[in-house]
């Protein structure tokens, strides 16, 4: 498509689809001062949860905090609405814990709706997009169309479509509908331009498990999960000395609700086992990959026979809706199967089911076609985001959306794109992984994708980013005072630690209970809290200092301490890599030419293209031969 007349009004970016990654995407361009619009189909939509309505958890929790930390608001409409909270990983000690919010499904869209619209350079347009508008005979996209006629220009446009390209809805293996979620149309022209632009396209497929009637349940035959919410709040927001409040008016969370668990034993086993030949999955209706580790209930069924059985968490939609979600039930068996199954379950021997639980396909593009900045190579202002990109979890697509919605941004103003290095986040991890190394399944974030996973934490992102974001002209002057008063607390609380002597007196109160030795004199209050068990929040009330800082604050300041010889080490790991990021490699580089490097690190290397040498290392085949080598061949060369 050509633009031309009829263009309805003109933007710096457009952000196609308005779920974690849209949102996110288009708050970002808009912070740096970008007139953005974002257009999704419903606009009652914005910020739904598809699947599971929680946020966080094990390296989740630590993308919402930087996604917060770069001006986000995921964890912002989070604590708007969470009503279950869990600190995963207590057993483990505070540098991994990971939080967990269990958000009231309408609440937390409400606050995604109102955040946007507290950006007056943003606008949100309903509409389905046809297709986008290119010059440059494809290679330059200029704004976009839907299917209403309707005409957009944009200088950057931001795809965060999520699982609605060509989607398929499966249940058992004779119900096939087009939809990119339930109830709602997939887009197919869209799709189908991004095909013969030239994009290498695949599909993955995910799932999502039956809700069902709360009041058909018998909660006698449960175990209850209280919430732990206590003063926990994923977003930095809420330093403020007038706090945020919710939706129902309740000052920053609403009243907090129960999970209840149960478990899927060997009665429910069998019928799935009988019966899996009617799983969409099973039965041959789906081909595609789908999420390792969030399996189906029917490959459960199948990887773990010797099982007894496996657990079931009953969570909450919302305080308007007796509805439940059954988590660990994903499953594509039909409607009656799945009934059956769940009506062997303890507790939910009566129970009505709401929404059949259901498999989707969808496209999606091997994200090696972008560039570290997630603008796709082959067309100039064309960002993607999200699922599309091969990824699950609304952490993941919220993580990518900031980094798109801000390169599209920077592209627009003609700035140098924003790239994180994996040393500064799990979001650097994330983009590098991608853009790097491709996806196989859909890709979900653990700890263990990350080599400084201790010294990037949940609790730290905002020192590590928000300096970084605050450097591009994110932040207002409002917000710049709230951040460095946070930091401020951080330093102030070390110094606090390792100046202020505690007495055996007070000091008795905190230990005798941790069972731990008592002090014999006056110590450091720095060295009695690399104790076990004991935090430096509590000997600073039983010393009587420290009252006035932010507990979080604190808690960081804690981390440092108990922690420093094994920071320490990752950080200088860290400056190693940090350098051979620097070592920037040309995109025209002739590795073809390079009769020094390994057959395969040639070919890896010409197809893949890493921006930097520290890339280069990741890429699969390229040995540390390869990379001095590298170095070698272009600096000989004179373009190192």
């Amino acid at each position: 498509m050509q633009t031309g007349s009829g263009v309805e009004a003109e933007f710096d970016v457009l952000v196609i689809g308005a779920g974690h990654a849209g949102t996110e995407a288009a708050v970002a361009a808009a912070r740096l001062g970008a007139r953005v619009g974002i257009v999704t189909s419903a606009l009652e939509t914005i910020g739904q949860m598809s699947c599971n309505p929680a946020i966080g958890g094990i390296a989740k929790s630590t993308v919402v905090r930087e996604v917060d930390a770069m001006g986000g608001i995921m964890g912002r409409a989070a604590d708007l609405a969470t009503l279950q909270f869990r600190m995963l990983n207590r057993s483990k000690g505070p540098a991994v814990w990971a939080p967990r919010a269990q958000c009231d499904r309408g609440l937390y869209r409400r606050a995604v709706r109102t955040l946007l619209e507290e950006h007056a350079l943003l606008s949100t347009i309903q509409g389905t997009v046809r297709g986008l508008l290119m010059e440059d005979d494809g290679h330059r996209v200029t704004g976009v169309e839907t299917i209403e006629g309707r005409r957009f220009s944009a200088r950057a446009v931001v795809i965060t479509t999520g699982t609605f390209l060509r989607g398929r809805i499966h249940i058992g293996t004779g119900t096939r509908i087009a939809g990119g979620r339930a109830g709602e149309s997939s887009s197919v022209d869209l799709a189908e331009q991004m095909e013969r632009a030239g994009l290498e396209v695949a599909r993955f497929k995910t799932g999502t498990p039956p809700r069902i009637d709360g009041r058909s349940v018998d909660y006698s035959a449960l175990e209850p999960q209280a919430s732990e919410i206590e003063a926990f709040d994923y977003s930095w927001s809420h330093f403020w000395p007038t706090p945020r409040r919710g939706a129902s008016g309740a000052t920053r969370h609403p009243s907090q609700l129960p999970n209840w668990i149960t478990y899927l034993e060997g009665a429910g086993k069998e019928i799935i086992q009988r019966e899996i030949g009617r799983s969409a999955m099973y039965g041959g209706a789906i081909e595609s990959r789908g999420p390792r580790y969030c399996p189906s209930v029917e490959d459960k069924v199948v990887r773990f026979p010797k099982a007894e059985r496996h657990q079931l968490f009953l969570e909450p939609e919302g305080h308007d809706t007796h509805e439940l979600y059954v988590n660990g039930l994903s499953t594509s068996l039909p409607p009656e199967v799945q009934l059956d199954v769940m009506r062997t379950v303890p507790g939910l021997e009566q129970v009505r089911m709401t929404r059949a639980g259901y498999a989707i396909e969808y496209d999606y593009y091997p994200p090696t076609q972008l560039e570290s900045s997630l603008q796709v190579k082959a067309v100039r202002g064309l960002f993607l985001a999200g699922q599309v990109n091969g990824t699950t979890g609304y952490e993941e697509a919220a993580g990518q959306g900031v980094m798109a919605g801000l390169n599209a941004a920077l592209l627009v103003q003609g700035r140098a794109p924003l790239v994180l290095g994996r040393e500064t986040s799990y979001i650097g991890v994330l983009v590098d992984d991608l853009v790097t190394r491709g996806v196989d399944e859909p890709y979900r974030l653990f700890t263990s994708r990350s080599e400084f996973r201790l010294t990037v934490r949940q609790d730290n992102a905002l020192r590590r980013l928000a300096p970084i974001v605050e450097a591009l002209g994110v932040f207002s002057a409002d917000e710049r005072r709230v951040v460095a008063q946070r930091l401020r607390d951080e330093d102030v609380a070390r110094e606090i630690a390792e100046s202020t002597s505690i007495t055996p007196a007070q000091a008795a109160v905190v230990l005798e209970p941790a069972g731990s030795a008592v002090l014999a004199h006056a110590v450091r209050i720095a060295e009695v809290a690399k104790r076990q068990d004991v935090t430096l929040l509590s000997l600073f009330a039983a010393a009587g200092v420290g009252g006035e800082l932010s507990p979080d604050a604190v808690t960081t300041a804690e981390l440092e301490l108990k922690y420093a010889g094994y920071f320490q080490r990752e950080r200088v790991a860290a400056e190693k890599l940090r350098r051979m990021g620097a070592f920037a490699l040309p995109a025209d580089a002739p590795y073809d030419a390079m009769r020094s490097l390994s057959v395969e690190a040639r070919q890896k290397l010409g197809a893949l293209r890493p921006s930097t040498l520290a890339q280069a290392s990741r890429v699969p085949g390229v040995s540390p031969t390869d990379l001095q080598n590298l170095v070698i061949e272009l600096t000989k060369a004179g373009r190192g």
